[in-house]
């Protein structure tokens, strides 16, 4: 790959990098665009974060750009890092010293002091990243490449600057970014760096949760995330963050009578839903939904495999999970659980006459999470089978039909009975209790097995006959 360093030149042509041009000059301090936003500049993607090192002081270069930037600028420092920031519309611009790293063996946090640009394209993770650009007015647009980072562009490779094993023995999280940049590129990691990432693998037991929660976060985002994880687990690194994927591997057999593999089954599936939705936890949902069942399955000599209450055993194991992996324990939580329970219902809908009041159940269940939890169902048909294929999409469409026209005429969606339980009380002059409870559950059912509609008076009218019959009265 050549590039232009008037291609280079035209693609800084905005205003931000003439005021960091200038404030460069103004202190006499040799600066550079580095890292990420060189490459996707080269790559031609979009970034709207720069990386800024100079041979200096960054916070003060930082406090030029944004003394002539004025009042539409942000500006914040963090004086133990010597790395400054500075926002301006939708632009983030990091600002930092150049540095030379060394590292303790127990901690992926480096020891750092003053160093050369030299010095801090040596401590980069990949040779893509490990290029600069000079934005000094005399060397305006002059790309710094010693590590033939733009060949390994050209050829689409992941590669270390330096030893693999160095590089991801001082910093394991590099691990998990050069699958992260392969998965989102498209790129491959090359033989010596990807070796060195199975030989490195343990240390990964010293990054943070945190961490690693991010960067397969950025995977799953990508536009094909299957790829991440089959990186993942051929390097076995997912064996080790993520011990319940990798039991769904494997096919089985037993008198003749095989299944299917289920942990490729679970990322065709993601892979499907990435083409439908950018939800980064229906997503999530789709790597979860067959993981109860290792546990569940079982031979039965007339049925063959059977995977019976898988997404129950599934559902219950979320929270350990999420947990252990540092995902949130909120409303994330509670609709990945939702949607792995519920993941089943449409599929047994679609294969039998779709009633109104399995219809009106579903609705209730699912409740605004209806139309992710079908969008998870239609991802989930993986079969090579296109006549299976086209009947199971067929049958969804009825189910989504059914599921539009009892929306709109029973109002099932955030549903509240009509009736609450205060006006239970004092209706019939209870105290707080069983029976209450009892009373609010009957309108409920009868709403959704389509004995009254969802209106006031249908539901004191049942009410009253339900109590006249129980002698509450």
């Amino acid at each position: 790959m050549e590039i232009e360093q008037s291609y280079i030149v035209d693609k800084l042509s905005e205003p931000i990098f003439e005021v960091i041009s200038g404030a460069a000059d103004a202190l006499q301090v040799e600066t550079y665009l580095i890292g990420g936003f060189v490459r996707d500049l080269i790559l031609r993607r979009p970034s709207k974060d720069i990386d800024v090192v100079c041979v200096g002081n960054g916070i003060d270069l930082a406090q030029e750009v944004f003394n002539r930037l004025g009042k539409k600028a942000y500006f914040a420092f963090f004086k133990n890092y010597g790395t400054a920031q500075v926002k301006y519309q939708n632009t983030e611009i990091e600002f930092v010293g150049a540095r030379k790293e060394s590292y303790t063996r127990d901690s992926r946090n480096p020891m750092v002091s003053n160093g050369s640009l030299q010095d801090d394209l040596y401590r980069r993770d990949f040779t893509i990243n490990a290029m600069a650009i000079c934005i000094n007015r005399q060397r305006f647009g002059e790309l710094v490449d010693p590590f033939d980072g733009l060949k390994d562009l050209d050829e689409c490779r992941i590669k270390t600057p330096l030893n693999p094993d160095v590089t991801f023995s001082d910093d394991p999280l590099r691990m998990m970014r050069a699958i992260r940049f392969a998965t989102q590129l498209g790129f491959f990691i090359e033989a010596e760096t990807f070796e060195a990432i199975e030989r490195n693998k343990n240390r990964i037991e010293i990054v943070s949760k945190e961490r690693i929660l991010d960067e397969l976060n950025k995977i799953i985002l990508s536009p094909r995330p299957s790829i991440g994880f089959e990186l993942l687990d051929q390097t076995g690194l997912l064996e080790i963050i993520f011990p319940e994927l990798v039991a769904l591997k494997g096919i089985e057999t037993k008198e003749g009578i095989g299944h299917k593999d289920n942990f490729s089954h679970t990322l065709a599936v993601l892979d499907n839903l990435a083409q439908t939705t950018d939800n980064l936890w229906l997503r999530w949902t789709a790597l979860f939904h067959d993981i109860g069942k290792p546990g569940v399955k079982r031979f039965d000599n007339k049925l063959g495999w059977t995977f019976h209450g898988h997404e129950f055993r599934g559902m219950k194991m979320l929270k350990s999970i999420f947990q252990r992996m540092k995902l949130p324990l909120n409303e994330k939580l509670k609709y990945v659980e939702k949607l792995v329970s519920l993941h089943m219902r449409p599929i047994v809908l679609g294969d039998e006459e779709v009633t109104d009041s399995a219809i009106r159940r579903l609705l209730f269940e699912a409740n605004n999470d209806i139309d992710d939890l079908m969008l998870l169902c239609e991802a989930d048909i993986t079969s090579k089978n296109p006549e299976k294929v086209k009947r199971f999409l067929c049958n969804f469409k009825k189910v989504r039909q059914k599921l539009k026209e009892i929306e709109e005429k029973d109002r099932i969606r955030n549903f509240q009975p009509p009736i609450d339980g205060i006006e239970i009380m004092e209706m019939f002059h209870l105290p707080p209790g069983k029976m209450v409870g009892q009373l609010k559950t009957a309108i409920k059912d009868a709403i959704l097995d389509g004995q009254i509609p969802n209106e006031y008076e249908a539901a004191r009218a049942y009410l009253m006959k339900l109590a006249k019959e129980n002698k509450i009265l």
